[in-house]
């Protein structure tokens, strides 16, 4: 069966941004495990650019023909075949990892769900693996943006689980994760990068 390939402009928009990032940070790493690729556009375009990555697409299950056709006209060797994954899952079926990346996501899921999406990373991040989340956020200051404010309008009047996240809640998950906070960079758009390392063990 065809699948044809699903094309989301938002990827297009931020991926060199983004990728900034994560040569920066990922310098030194091997791979990544990305929750929530959705079509998988990044993973197919961070490994071109980085090919010193191996990346592991993840989603829910009705979103891996679409990535996988993404890999398939990519030709790609470095990303591998998505595998289900459900972010706001209790369990994941996942090895341990050095790195976790998320984009777009947190702010289309339930709070539980992103509460369950940092205790799962706090699981498998080995130590000293980096978790970076790129997304809209509010913060407890005068200078959230007012587009972001009404993003969160717009977002709960569809589905009052939804919204976007406030920066300072999300690292109060982290840090229960045992991560900390490193790098909070200020991103196009009026989004940000977040990036926490997971703490050594005691």
């Amino acid at each position: 069966m065809i699948v044809n390939r699903p094309f989301s402009e938002a990827c297009e928009q931020n991926k060199f941004h983004i990728l900034e990032v994560l040569k920066e940070q990922l310098s030194g790493s091997e791979t990544v495990l990305e929750i929530g690729s959705g079509t998988g556009q990044h993973g197919i375009f961070f490994t071109q650019q980085m090919p010193h990555l191996t990346w592991q697409p993840t989603d829910l299950v009705e979103n891996l023909p679409g990535i996988r056709a993404w890999i398939e006209f990519a030709q790609s060797k470095n990303v591998l075949p998505p595998v289900e994954l459900d972010g706001g899952s209790v369990r994941w079926n996942v090895d341990l990892v050095e790195c976790i990346f998320s984009a777009n996501a947190i702010h289309i899921m339930s709070w539980n769900h992103v509460i369950a999406l940092f205790g799962g990373a706090g699981k498998i991040a080995l130590p000293g693996a980096r978790l970076i989340v790129y997304g809209p956020f509010i913060y407890d200051s005068p200078d959230t943006s007012e587009s972001n404010r009404r993003f969160d309008e717009m977002l709960r009047s569809r589905d009052p689980l939804c919204g976007v996240r406030n920066g300072e809640d999300v690292d109060e998950l982290a840090t229960a994760a045992k991560f900390t906070l490193v790098r909070d960079y200020a991103m196009p758009a009026n989004n940000r990068t977040l990036v926490w390392q997971k703490q050594q063990p005691d």
